[in-house]
């Protein structure tokens, strides 16, 4: 039987700040793929289950081009004509155009380097706890942990100079954090590309270590290396900053979780996983279907906007047992937190290296770290945010 959801969920339910929204779940129930309407009238389908969410990802008939994303979930956009993607986005292109883009990136985020730059990691680490324990018995997780962390190094990799991390960070912040005016998401877009131009060009002019002058020798145009050097330091910064806040908060308020974490350090692996997994900052993606597919026993028609929810379909009980247990030994592992197929996230054995060190480093550094406000009173980011997690993690532990 068809299944329809009314509405995009847009609020998750108190007192329960990791679990997807309560209408997600209940359409997964009821099938892995349910009709859509969408607020200008186009009807559309919302993709809940892990089979088909994964077999869309990998289908070079579902298309990822920014020009094709004319319907949003949430908004009506009048019917507005939207651009291609800026040259370098990969991340809104098909192939070949993604391809050329992608290809010549692949060999500077493989296991072995991401592993090599482990070092670099604990000590950015290292230095971040340091200045926590300095300043007193209370912080903002997010301020003083999850966000410098990741800035740092991706900075470090691309050859933003340390004195501009502030800055970018916060344009960042506005444009995916799903909280500001369109005016000032556009500004501080245009305040990045702006700021990426100049980088670009004072690469051109002096190149240093770093991925961006390794590109130069590429045939990638300017524009070209600035939308990538885009991708690459919102995706960088962005996902892994709330995985470790997010990540945090889920391990205190799992007590059971997190001692079985500090008495064995084995499980570092394996629990970043299975956060990866139970979390799923990264919610839901769109595909456009390029012509007449048949998917989940519905016909969907070409030109038809597809939401696929990486969130239930982490949580999909005929994929993973107890799924909406946090449970750091679970054995049936092959998450989407990385998307899958050709767009599968260039960057998740970076993010791997920071989460497999920063969060034992800090479960480690403070024995008895601890929520400073009842966990109804931490601050989360709206589901209208491009990631999901955090705004603020007020934490406090023991002198």
């Amino acid at each position: 039987m068809e299944h329809t959801l009314a509405t995009m969920p847009t609020a998750r339910q108190a007192g329960c700040p990791f679990d997807p929204p309560k209408e997600l779940v209940e359409a997964r129930e009821q099938s892995p793929i349910s009709r859509l309407p969408f607020p200008d009238g186009h009807q559309g389908w919302l993709i809940t289950g892990f089979d088909l969410v994964r077999s869309v990802l990998a289908d070079p008939r579902f298309s990822s081009r920014k020009e094709l994303m004319g319907h949003h979930p949430l908004i009506d956009y009048g019917g507005i004509e939207v651009p291609p993607a800026p040259p370098g986005e990969f991340l809104l292109m098909d192939d070949p155009q993604h391809s050329r883009y992608r290809k010549p990136l692949v060999g500077k985020f493989t296991v072995r380097r991401m592993r090599l730059l482990t070092e670099r990691v604990e000590q950015v680490t290292a230095e971040h706890l340091e200045a926590m324990e300095k300043a007193g018995t209370s912080a903002d997780l997010v301020t003083a942990f999850a966000k410098p962390i990741p800035a740092v190094i991706i900075c470090e990799l691309l050859g933003v100079p340390y004195e501009d991390r502030d800055s970018f960070q916060d344009n960042i912040d506005k444009f995916l954090g799903g909280e500001v005016s369109d005016e000032e998401l556009i500004a501080a877009y245009l305040a990045t590309q702006t700021y990426l131009a100049e980088l670009v060009a004072a690469k051109r002019a002096d190149p240093t270590d770093d991925i961006l002058s390794d590109l130069l020798d590429s045939d990638l145009t300017d524009e070209e290396l600035k939308g990538i050097a885009l991708i690459l330091l919102s995706a960088g910064f962005d996902t892994t900053a709330n995985m470790l806040a997010l990540g945090t908060f889920a391990l205190l308020q799992n007590p059971e979780q997190l001692a079985a974490l500090r008495a064995d350090p084995a499980l570092t692996d394996a629990a970043v996983e299975e956060l990866l997994r139970y979390l799923s900052v990264a919610k839901q993606f769109t595909r456009v279907a390029l012509e007449d597919v048949e998917l989940g026993g519905q016909a969907i028609k070409a030109g038809s906007t597809l939401i696929l929810s990486l969130s239930t379909a982490n949580r999909d009980p005929e994929r993973f047992t107890d799924p909406h247990a946090l449970d750091i030994q679970r054995q049936d592992g092959g998450h989407l937190a990385f998307s899958h197929g050709i767009h599968q996230c260039l960057g998740q054995q970076l993010a791997r290296v920071e989460l497999r060190v920063a969060l034992p480093a800090l479960l480690n550094r403070f024995p008895a770290l601890r929520l400073a406000v009842p966990a109804e009173e931490v601050a989360l980011r709206p589901e209208t945010a491009d990631i999901y997690g955090v705004k603020s993690l007020p934490v406090t532990w023991d002198a």
